[in-house]
């Protein structure tokens, strides 16, 4: 058997496209909340590969599942359905709002998705003239031209002018800037629970109830971008559940697959006769490798074990990040939900939340950034105490280097 090719940190940046900026090594093993590089050095993962890792790494029941998978049938077309992926669909449905799911391959996939169909519902119904869409300031909502788009955040969207029109942007949060935009021009408002790349910044509870009533009152669509906040993240099955809040589209994927490709659209029978044959498709959505992945870990984050668990570890996080912040001062808000945390740095400490992150990785600890005055947290919903206590530690550390 041929020997596999020899790679390193190197090897990124002469082979790869240079969108991203990986860390100066690579990671090759991981089982439950640790990983470990090429040289054998490890790591607690507090990062669970941006909220999608939700039970680790090499999680038994959903390996197994997997390979079940694998030996039976890997991909068939959307000319064909499938057993795994009924089963999920069934899954979803039982447990929200939705009737009628659409899968897919990403949060992004999933977003344009639920755009497309409330600009198309607009249109059947007989009204060209109304297909605004309002989005929020800070948001992230994917990475295709429409997504990025109605995400609020121009660094992303600038350079790729002309973008699609038709969509304004308010600050999130603000019922009273919302209300002034919402008319019966808009088919569709969109937000984040919980802002994740923008900050991790939650909403108000009268800030989504605000924006259901204005999408009643001028017949508008209200989607839910679950996809960070979806899957347990937050301590329930999704984050509408806690605010009482019923969209009528929600997004989900990151954790639905834990790591394989895997996203949906979730909404009424009313809405999805919208999309009819041939009106929206994917290649690989809803194949049964990724459905019967995603139904395996819909089975076991679905329980009052592992949601209850989320709100036991958001506490253990936050006794421990409020103890280092006690010693080393430099976090001015602690916030979030569950297992999507976010500590806003102070100003003496402006724009370092990447250079914390870099020391915290070389104290062996992995953590993520939501822009750069945040250190985000996003470990796995079932992380164990100990890891918890030792990332922790480890990250200590690193906050001591950037203070001394």
């Amino acid at each position: 058997m041929e020997q596999p090719i020899a790679v390193t940190r190197q090897s990124f940046d002469d082979w790869m496209v240079p969108v991203y900026a990986p860390a100066d090594f690579i990671l090759v093993r991981g089982e439950g909340s640790q990983v470990w590089d090429q040289q054998g050095k490890s790591y607690i993962d507090f990062a669970g590969g941006i909220a999608v890792n939700a039970l680790g790494h090499a999680h038994p029941v959903v390996t197994a599942a997997l390979v079940e998978q694998a030996g039976k049938l890997w991909h068939l077309g959307n000319g064909y359905t499938n057993e795994p992926v009924l089963r999920l669909a069934k899954q979803l449905i039982d447990a929200t709002f939705a009737d009628k799911v659409f899968f897919c391959n990403s949060g992004a996939e999933a977003n344009e998705a639920a755009l497309k169909l409330a600009r198309k519902r607009a249109l059947d119904q007989g009204n060209s003239s109304k297909n605004q869409i309002v989005a929020f300031n800070n948001a992230f909502h994917g990475r295709t031209l429409f997504t990025v788009s109605a995400g609020g955040q121009p660094k992303y969207s600038k350079d790729f002018a002309p973008l699609p029109g038709g969509i304004t942007h308010t600050p999130f949060n603000d019922l009273a800037a919302a209300a002034d935009v919402i008319n019966d021009n808009t088919c569709a408002v969109i937000v984040e629970p919980i802002q994740g790349e923008g900050g991790v910044l939650p909403a108000d509870p009268a800030f989504l109830q605000g924006l259901r009533e204005l999408c009643d009152r001028h017949n508008a669509v209200l989607i839910f971008d679950e996809v960070q906040t979806g899957m347990g993240r937050t301590g329930d099955l999704y984050a509408y559940m806690q605010y009482g809040v019923e969209p009528d589209v929600l997004t989900t994927a990151k954790a639905l697959g834990c790591g394989f490709p895997i996203g949906a659209m979730l909404t009424t029978d009313e809405l999805a006769k919208t999309l009819g044959v041939g009106t929206h498709g994917t290649t690989y959505g809803g194949n049964p490798l990724a459905t019967a992945v995603a139904g395996a870990v819909f089975s076991i984050i679905n329980t009052p074990e592992v949601l209850d668990g989320v709100k036991q570890r958001h506490q253990w996080f936050l006794d421990g990040l409020n103890k280092i912040n006690q010693q080393y001062p430099i976090f001015s808000e602690i916030r979030g939900g569950g297992l999507l945390i976010g500590c806003q740095l102070t100003k003496d400490y402006a724009g370092k939340a990447k250079q914390i992150t870099q020391l915290a990785n070389e104290e062996g600890v992995i953590a993520l950034i939501a822009g750069p005055d945040v250190v985000r947290f996003t470990p796995s919903l079932i992380i164990p105490e100990q890891d918890v206590k030792e990332g922790l530690a480890r990250f200590a550390r690193a906050v001591a280097r950037i203070c001394s």
